[in-house]
């Protein structure tokens, strides 16, 4: 099947970030074993992934799919081009994610406090004050932390959130100096019109911004394309539309990643990756699950650039 022509020698117009293994799974009732979550990222790296959240260092009790993260971590390619993340909500995490030998690390707050102390057992000032420590640490270690504030733009706990409330943690927080700060509308509650300022409003601290969006209510892709209008050029997907999160009632898939690469792709904008490639990962991750996935390409197919005659 011919696409748009990929620029072999071009860098990325946007990064993509294949959060699948992760909080792909995390919700899913079938749990996979570390060697089968290993091999799924193996199949992403393959596609052109450029960076892979490969696991979360949480407790197993919390989250059952996520446990044996060390045991995924020792089976992936480190020599590759791929970036291997883990996401952390403590020190515990950050210390278990440097042991096990990544060096990625994503840290995850909340934007509310109800949030923070749901997600990660402490308040928003205390999981601030981590992010803090956290960026001395990475630098001492030589360790990329990338943070992600969850519920930017709405939590279920405590429904909209101010625009000037998320920002007011992105600057705090900015101060632990990080590779990137992720916007994360954990729920999918998200709106353009919404998407927009918060992406300037954080460019303006001086931070490579990322975004991080769940389709529920069917606004995604729409997100998408105000993020990289406002200037985004790091976005988190994941393969078939998978995702969810225990700790955010009503949180359903995240933006599909061969959604969003048919849509760059068509946009003239590179991302390195091989939709056919994601797609087949898609297939065999639906065999693995048990379940057809919910992505709109999932299901639909990629485009052919030139129409057979």
């Amino acid at each position: 099947m011919d696409h748009p022509a990929i620029r072999e020698d071009a860098a990325p117009d946007v990064v993509l970030c294949d959060v699948g293994p992760r909080d792909g799974l995390q919700n899913e009732p079938t749990v996979l074993t570390p060697a089968v979550r290993a091999a799924l990222c193996a199949r992403l790296a393959a596609a052109g992934i450029q960076r892979v959240e490969a696991v979360s260092f949480v407790s197993p009790r919390h989250v059952p799919a996520m446990a044996g993260a060390e045991a995924v971590v020792q089976a992936l390619d480190t020599h590759g081009p791929t970036d291997w993340i883990g996401l952390v909500l403590n020190e515990r995490g950050f210390d278990r994610a440097v042991d096990g030998g990544l060096r990625h690390v994503n840290y995850t707050l909340g934007a509310t406090d109800t949030f923070c102390r749901r997600n990660q057992g402490c308040s928003r000032a205390e999981a601030e004050a981590v992010a803090l420590a956290l960026g001395d640490r990475a630098r001492e270690l030589d360790v990329t932390l990338d943070i992600t504030l969850a519920v930017s733009f709405g939590c279920p706990f405590e429904g909209r959130v101010a625009p000037a409330q998320t920002l007011g943690v992105a600057d705090r927080v900015a101060a632990a100096r990080p590779a990137a700060l992720t916007l994360a509308d954990t729920i999918g509650v998200a709106v353009p019109t919404a998407v927009t300022p918060l992406v300037t409003g954080a460019q303006a601290l001086g931070l490579r911004v990322g975004a991080h969006f769940h389709d529920t209510r069917n606004t995604a892709i729409a997100n998408a394309v105000a993020a990289i209008e406002a200037g985004c050029t790091l976005l988190d997907a994941s393969v078939g539309g998978t995702g969810g999160c225990p700790f955010a009632p009503g949180a359903t898939g995240n933006a599909a990643t061969e959604d969003l690469v048919y849509l760059l792709d068509e946009m003239g904008l590179q991302t390195g990756v091989d939709i056919d490639a994601v797609l087949a990962c898609s297939g065999w991750l639906a065999e693995q699950l048990g379940h057809p996935l919910p992505g709109a390409v999932t299901r639909a197919g990629a485009f052919p650039a030139v129409l057979a005659a």
